[in-house]
């Protein structure tokens, strides 16, 4: 589900006027965010922080439509 999910980000970001830096920055804090909230709660998280923060915002903006 990880390509897919990045794929239609990458389109959204274009059609929102932001970059795939802006993009890349997002998912950056988010993944930052979930490993911290995880080693801060001793939880073992089996999905990739990244992955998790993909598919969140890829959730977020399926929302916003």
């Amino acid at each position: 589900m990880l390509n897919p999910a990045i794929g239609k980000l990458i389109k959204e970001y274009k059609d929102d006027n932001s970059s795939r830096y802006q993009l890349v920055h997002d998912v950056a804090a988010r993944a930052r965010k979930i490993a911290e909230d995880a080693e801060a709660n001793h939880e073992i998280i089996i999905e990739k922080p990244v992955s998790i923060a993909i598919n969140e915002l890829a959730a977020e903006k399926e929302k916003a439509e």
